[in-house]
């Protein structure tokens, strides 16, 4: 509905505007603060201060008094307060609001017929997932969720790196030694934690061995990349056996948060099609390539990026760019939009790719590249553990186990008489542990460096995930004690009911902020920004608690009508906050 009176709002002042024989580009449209009743307000009158010859409050009245507030459907008045227009909502939009919002599908928006890929993660596949790289798959999988709820038409892909040194020298480690070469057990029984300690002692090896054995080791590592380079059947098929095992472990990672993908597409695909080469090709024609310390580059000084694109190296084979820019080309192809989600440490690589895209002629308006900072380790006994690192597993098998420890804690203190057994707890704890980290992680702005906290992730009284999520469990909790399915809501009403019953503050305070779900899915979707609807959702959690503070819903003394369109309110609420979690890939529990 906020879509609608904001259309409505802005059709409005156009013909004031113009009736007034005053301009119509900027209409300064915004929200207003808190503590003014309206839903939207206009700041156009200082802009058009000077024109008038007025000053702004004046200029203000005027155009309210151009608009005739009988005449919309969602306004219900317009008012100027000193320099500001103020619009105030109709029973109409709040009435349509509550009926919309009552479908489970609330929020959607309609289909686009917009195709968008969005590719994230594309770790290296050697190993498991590390704790430093988990802000890819979590914005990555909230961006793409995001989009796919604003009306597009969304694939998911991950990029496999397959075809570089490390995988060569895997797979030449992966052949070259046996079980008992190996000093330690895999510290996970899944398949990427046993194929690890094969590329650690291959790397161990050429660091160590004997030289006549690391040249004859580094041989058969160059054979393998420049059997890749040549589409070599036998070649692939030797590093696919590896990175396949390897990819298949860390997609049972992934799929814990969940983070899951429609595609895997892998570097040699471009190699074996001839893509790459030609690439190659096209590259070497362009004005700003050049052959230097042994490889093919290109100069991009001239476009204010100082760092030469290395594209190919002087034993013919391609580097990781290259191959890049043919993948980024496929995308442009079978797409109309592709977003990249990349770590920081890739700005320079994005903008290479971005202006080497240009200069083959590409049109890269429709490449939005979203860079995040990374998360520093939490404090505990993850950050004390010896070896390389810590791993994503690591850090989800915590979370869940502080949950289950907090939940516990609670059970004395709930509200609601059901019961929960062992099975309702350990689904508790990971419903709230994995969301506390999506949550804590994506409610921030990507491009800012945070340091995860325990203590703030998983408070239930502060705004975290649990204090979101626990809002959910709430209206359940209302919707089942009033014998309402919280899954279908109020579809099994036959009773009408009447919004204008909506009266105090509370309660139009709470209808509002969900009628303006749909409007921040769209900005958030077109600024590919996951953390506005995180913003959305702890706002939304202190109207609710608000309302439920101030406004009895099945209590005894509470008229039948008025409980109706509370009951209808509440579960408006719970497909406004149970949408907004699913597109941050937080889990809405049924009860807590």
């Amino acid at each position: 509905m906020f879509l609608s009176l904001r259309a409505e709002v802005e059709d409005a002042l156009e013909g004031a505007l113009s009736t007034l024989d005053f301009p119509t580009d900027d209409l300064g449209i915004e929200e207003p603060p808190e503590d003014v009743a309206s839903v939207l307000a206009s700041s156009v009158a200082f802009r058009l201060a000077d024109e008038a010859g007025a000053p702004p409050p004046q200029v203000a009245g005027r155009i309210a008094d151009e608009i005739d507030a009988d005449e919309l459907t969602y306004v219900a008045e317009v008012q100027a307060q000193g320099p500001y227009l103020n619009f105030l909502p109709s029973d109409a939009y709040l009435a349509e609001t509550l009926d919309e919002a009552t479908d489970e599908t609330y929020g959607r928006l309609p289909d686009r017929d917009t195709s968008v890929v969005v590719e994230h993660t594309s770790a290296n596949p050697t190993g498991p997932v590390h704790v430093g790289r988990a802000r890819n798959p979590i914005i990555g999988d909230a961006v793409a969720n995001l989009v796919d709820f604003a009306g597009y038409d969304v694939d998911r892909h991950y990029y496999v790196n397959d075809a570089g040194r490390q995988m060569a020298v895997f797979t030449w480690a992966y052949e070259t030694f046996d079980e008992e070469d190996l000093d330690e057990p895999p510290e996970r029984d899944r398949i990427e934690y046993d194929l690890v300690r094969y590329y650690r002692k291959g790397n161990a090896y050429l660091e160590n061995a004997p030289e006549d054995e690391v040249e004859a080791a580094e041989a058969e590592i160059e054979s393998i990349m420049q059997g890749l380079e040549a589409g070599d059947d036998e070649a692939y098929e030797r590093v696919s056996e590896v990175v396949d095992q390897v990819l298949g472990g860390m997609t049972e990672c992934l799929a814990r948060l969940p983070a899951e993908f429609d595609e895997f597409v892998k570097e040699t695909r471009f190699m074996r099609s001839g893509a790459t080469d030609d690439l190659v090709d096209r590259l070497k024609e362009l004005d700003e390539s050049i052959y230097e310390e042994d490889a093919w580059q290109l100069e991009l000084e001239d476009h204010g990026i100082d760092k030469n694109l290395v594209f190919l190296r002087s034993d013919g084979t391609s580097l990781y760019a290259t191959r890049d820019l043919a993948h980024h080309e496929w995308k442009f192809d079978e797409y109309d939009r592709a977003v990249t989600v990349l770590g920081e440490d890739h700005k320079l690589q994005a903008k290479q790719v971005r202006t080497t895209l240009e200069l083959l002629g590409n049109e890269t308006d429709q490449l939005r590249q979203v860079l995040y900072s990374y998360v520093n380790l939490p404090e505990g006994k993850m950050s004390t553990r010896r070896g390389t690192g810590v791993d994503l597993d690591d850090l989800l098998d915590e979370a869940i186990d502080r949950a289950r420890e907090e939940v516990e804690d609670r059970l004395d203190d709930r509200i609601r008489d059901d019961e929960l057994d062992d099975d309702d707890i350990e689904r508790i704890a990971h419903q709230v542990g994995i969301g506390a980290v999506r949550y804590d992680i994506v409610s921030k702005q990507p491009t800012k460096a945070i340091t995860f906290e325990w203590e703030r992730a998983l408070d239930f009284e502060a705004q975290s995930a649990p204090y979101v999520q626990y809002v959910h469990a709430r209206c359940c909790g209302i919707l089942e004690e009033a014998g309402i399915d919280p899954e279908t809501g109020m579809d099994d009403v036959e009773t009408a009911v009447d919004a204008e019953l909506l009266e105090t503050e509370a309660e139009r305070d709470l209808l509002e902020t969900i009628a303006r779900f749909p409007a921040v899915v769209d900005e958030a979707a077109d600024d590919l920004q996951p953390h506005q609807i995180a913003t959305y959702t702890r706002e939304f959690a202190n109207r609710f608690n608000g309302f439920y503070r101030e406004c009895p819903v099945l209590a005894d003394d509470v008229d039948p009508e008025v409980r109706e369109a509370r009951l209808a309110l509440v579960a408006a609420s719970k497909h406004a906050v149970a949408n907004a979690l699913s597109i941050l890939g937080v889990a809405a529990p049924r009860s807590m």
